[in-house]
């Protein structure tokens, strides 16, 4: 469900101007909490430094280098825990209650009416008509995790970064369409 809310969001997003959230101070104690924890910021310059390591020979690979020019940001924290209800529903509030109208604007929402169920928003920026942020932020019953990458891509580019800096390898419909691989 993750990969697939991922993807959506992502592959129609068109890239303008970067507009930071803050992640919660409280995100530190999770780190302690949790059996595992993704914490990745790489901001434009990190970005560019990784990108050197991607081949110029390779067309993914290049492509991805290409993209990466455009990028403000990658910015992602995950805790997955073993047990449920080990972090506190009010750390999801609070990067939401930094994602308000009329910048942002949230365009999925996925909610589970079962006690423990997967609950996921994305948010698109707004700036001038166009995409300018996006933010994931989904709450599983073991598994609290933010997406937010900021920067300048054409739509769909997006899911062509699945499987480098940190980003999940991305497709989509049944098996093997969408696959570029």
């Amino acid at each position: 469900m993750k990969q697939a809310i991922l993807f959506l969001a992502l592959a129609g997003a068109a890239w303008a101007a970067p507009q930071d959230i803050r992640f919660p101070a409280s995100f530190e104690k999770l780190a302690e909490k949790a059996d595992e924890v993704v914490n990745i910021s790489l901001d434009a310059d990190m970005l560019g430094l990784a990108a050197n390591f991607l081949s110029n020979g390779k067309d993914d690979q290049k492509k991805v280098k290409e993209l990466v020019k455009g990028l403000k940001g990658i910015y992602i924290r995950s805790f997955e825990f073993s047990r449920e209800g080990q972090y506190p529903m009010g750390i999801v509030e609070e990067i939401e209650d930094q994602l308000k109208a009329p910048e942002w604007v949230p365009v999925i929402s996925v909610r589970s009416n079962k006690k423990g169920g997967d609950n996921a928003r994305i948010y698109f920026r707004r700036e001038n008509g166009k995409i300018s942020g996006i933010t994931i932020v989904s709450a599983e019953p073991k598994q609290l995790t933010v997406v937010h990458i900021i920067g300048l891509l054409e739509p769909g580019d997006l899911a062509k970064l699945g499987g480098n800096f940190g980003i999940p390898d991305m497709s989509w419909g049944p098996a093997g369409e969408g696959d570029e691989k």
